[in-house]
């Protein structure tokens, strides 16, 4: 019976994990159908992509704390409930101020409910191979959300009427509640009810700030003094917060989990992933559509084996993590992503979808190999009163790393493809001049985590879980 219900808790984690992450991408092709049903402005096209991810990223560290506080059971159905109730507004939304103001909700929701996944599934299997199991399910459903976001926006777009985009999520929604209602316990022991209110103000300024100049700078111009506030407010209030937290007699992040080898070297890797391969992945959907000339929908379907892949793999990384240690799997899974980066950047604009699908599948692998041991390595370690908080941490920093990969790399690219153009190249050759450019960069940004994994997880099997933080010193 016990069992049971934790893996219908992990199931419900999973739907709501699977709901959040989608939305996260599912927007993007189907902007064409809604701009010519709402009328919409080219801002107001981007505002209903970057709201969501601005407001999901910038509240992250918020909602894990409140859900160390006041509950995460009652945090996570309350973030849901909201999420659900947004995505049926933005379903039948007519009007570009209702879509947006939608999808605002629906990331204060997303924010309420996604950090604490993390920590629900170290409260809910103590169990070391059992945690390792389930953060391979929860790995495996983040990367199918990525995969079918495209996919199903794109199929939506093509045989239904854009709002279903949405109101899928409504029914998904109600049936995980009703799961998690009946499915998770509380988990209010040993949490400290004190909630460190400068510290939820400035972290929330911080990532709000911070992600709103990445959504913006290509478009407003990095050097308008719009975006350099932006910057320079995120620097200070992030400055304030670190004093805060270092003052605090409760504080709502724990800087000295930072101090633990695991933790920060762990977070590090993920940041590092995450900035290389989100940052080349939107680029890789334009790739597919504007020189291969893929339909949305097929372009969509060509990521699937990848999900695929990981989806088989993050299952088994568990048991190879403990077989060869945490560092090793980790560090042979961003390897094998590199690898993958690379192939691919050396299709030209005359492949195939088969051409693709050895790259593919290899950084399938390779992210199956990643994310799960080093997802459960960075969990195992996190002190049961602070959990929510710490995974908040973590799952914050993956956005804006994605973001912040977003930016940088396609500002490569851009640049590339620009000085192709002036030494006379075609469009097509110019974009595929920037993008190869820009998939070598991601290769090389995420093969500094190899060496940063073999240092900082090095235990020789994946980190225990411990009720407070064995702090090792970084350096």
């Amino acid at each position: 019976m016990e069992s049971s219900r934790r893996w219908w808790t992990l199931t419900g984690v999973a739907l709501a994990t699977f709901m959040t992450f989608l939305d996260n991408n599912v927007v993007n092709v189907a902007l064409p159908s809604i701009q010519r049903d709402l009328h919409l402005t080219l801002s107001g096209l981007e505002w209903i992509v970057s709201s969501y991810i601005l407001v999901f990223s910038g509240l992250m560290l918020v909602g894990g704390r409140l859900g160390d506080v006041y509950g995460r059971r009652r945090l996570f159905i309350t973030g849901l409930a909201l999420f659900t109730g947004a995505s049926l507004l933005a379903g039948l939304a007519n009007s570009e101020s209702i879509l947006i103001t939608a999808r605002v909700l629906q990331g204060v929701g997303a924010s309420l409910s996604v950090p604490s996944t993390l920590a629900i599934i170290s409260s809910t299997f103590p169990d070391a191979r059992e945690r390792s199991r389930a953060v391979g399910v929860w790995s495996a459903v983040s990367a199918l959300a990525l995969a079918l976001g495209p996919l199903t926006g794109g199929f939506i777009s093509d045989h239904w009427h854009w709002g279903w985009i949405f109101l899928i999520n409504v029914p998904v929604g109600v049936a995980t509640i009703a799961i998690i209602a009946v499915s998770m316990r509380e988990t209010t022991e040993d949490v400290r009810r004190r909630l460190d209110l400068p510290g939820l103000l400035t972290s929330a300024v911080t990532l709000l700030s911070v992600t709103y100049a990445l959504i913006e700078g290509s478009d407003r111009g990095w050097t308008s003094a719009l975006i350099l506030g932006a910057f320079a407010l995120a620097a200070v209030t992030g400055a304030v917060f670190i004093v805060l937290e270092t003052r605090a007699a409760d504080p709502m992040v724990d800087l000295s989990l930072f101090r633990n080898r695991v933790f920060s070297g762990g977070v590090g890797a993920m940041v590092l992933w995450g900035f290389g391969v989100m940052g080349v992945y939107l680029f890789t959907a334009m790739f597919l559509q504007n020189i291969l000339g893929f339909s949305p929908t097929k372009a969509g379907a060509s990521i699937i084996p990848m999900a695929l892949m990981m989806i088989v793999i993050a299952p088994f990384a568990g048991s190879v993590a403990r077989r060869l240690g945490t560092h090793l799997t980790v560090a042979a899974g961003l390897t094998l992503n590199v690898a993958g980066l690379v192939m691919v950047s050396f299709v030209g604009e005359g492949a195939h979808f088969l051409d693709l699908m050895p790259s593919f599948v290899l950084f399938g692998i390779g992210s199956g190999l990643t994310m799960m041991p080093l997802t459960d390595a960075v969990i195992g370690v996190l002190p049961s009163d602070r959990a929510g908080a710490a995974s908040g941490v973590l799952n914050a920093t993956r956005e804006v790393a994605g973001l912040l990969g977003v930016t940088i790399i396609g500002a490569i690219l851009t640049s590339r493809q620009s000085a192709a153009l002036r030494g006379g190249s075609t469009p097509t050759h110019a974009f595929l001049a920037g993008y190869q450019l820009a998939l070598l960069v991601g290769a090389a940004i995420v093969f500094i985590g190899v060496p940063l994994s073999l240092y900082a997880l090095r235990t020789g099997r994946s980190a225990p879980r411990e009720t407070e933080p064995v702090l090792e010193p970084v350096a």
